[in-house]
């Protein structure tokens, strides 16, 4: 089911950095660093769930992360370069499991805008996934994610292409989505816009989570306010994304957890 055998570059072939393209390069140290941040965040799961980004150009080709290794392992070099189905098309001597490119495939497929894709299985995102109200307007956080938020229902370990059409249409332009029973997922135009969302979606759950087992009354936002920040949400996160919050995840790195850009 799962391609895990060990493969090893050929030992005559110049560095990966010599064998791809400039923007491919930047695009592989950027997700490189999202998965290392993953780890940083606490929100791995062991080698399971997946960052996937496009490849600049006009194949359908993604990045995604060598199965197998920790996401606090990944490099820049070590990534794997994959079609729409999940097979390799430029072998960086690590395995690959397709089947794990199922969802992130589905979004690609539609999204133009779909530069990266972040899957998680955290524990307090899974929990507001299973949740019949799913994620609450309960704090300032939730009201500038829920107006941007999509819901998928449960089919499974998401094996099977035939889900693609109905993840698809949950999503819609949602950038932001709780799988049911199963995690979190973001979309953004870069791998920082996915990241920064993934951010604020993660830290929601995690506040209402905390929010619900105190035991105690809830203190009512008032409808004005969450429509002021809805309407504020709606401004989108690409600037503070790119330009504030990702420069800034990337010194954080540097000093914590260098060697990404290998």
């Amino acid at each position: 089911m799962f391609d895990t055998a060990p493969r090893l570059a050929p030992t005559d072939q110049p560095p990966l950095r010599d064998r791809v393209s400039a923007e491919e390069w930047r695009l592989r140290v950027d997700l490189a660093a999202a998965y290392r941040l993953v780890a940083l965040f606490g929100w791995d799961d062991l080698v399971f769930t997946h960052i996937s980004a496009r490849v600049p150009g006009p194949e359908h080709h993604f990045l995604i992360n060598p199965y197998g290794m920790l996401f606090e392992e990944i490099t820049a070099s070590s990534l794997v370069k994959v079609d729409m189905d999940g097979k390799v098309v430029l072998d960086t001597g690590f395995p690959v499991n397709p089947a794990g490119f199922t969802i992130h495939s589905a979004v690609h497929q539609v999204r133009e805008d779909a530069g990266c894709v972040l899957h998680l299985h955290t524990a307090d995102g899974t929990a507001v996934s299973t949740l019949e109200e799913g994620l609450l307007p309960l704090n300032q956080t939730a009201q500038l994610v829920i107006d941007d938020l999509a819901y998928h229902d449960y089919e499974g370990v998401a094996f099977e292409h035939d889900e693609r059409p109905r993840l698809q249409r949950d999503l819609g332009t949602k950038n932001t989505m709780l799988l049911r029973n199963h995690g979190t997922l973001t979309v953004g135009r870069t791998v920082a816009e996915a990241f920064t969302r993934m951010y604020f979606l993660e830290r929601s759950c995690t506040m209402q989570v905390r929010t619900l087992t105190m035991g105690r009354p809830l203190y009512p936002a008032a409808h004005e306010a969450i429509e002021r920040n809805i309407h504020i949400s709606r401004m989108g996160v690409s600037q503070a994304a790119n330009l504030l919050v990702w420069p800034a995840l990337l010194r954080r790195l540097a000093r914590q957890m260098p060697g990404y850009q290998d």
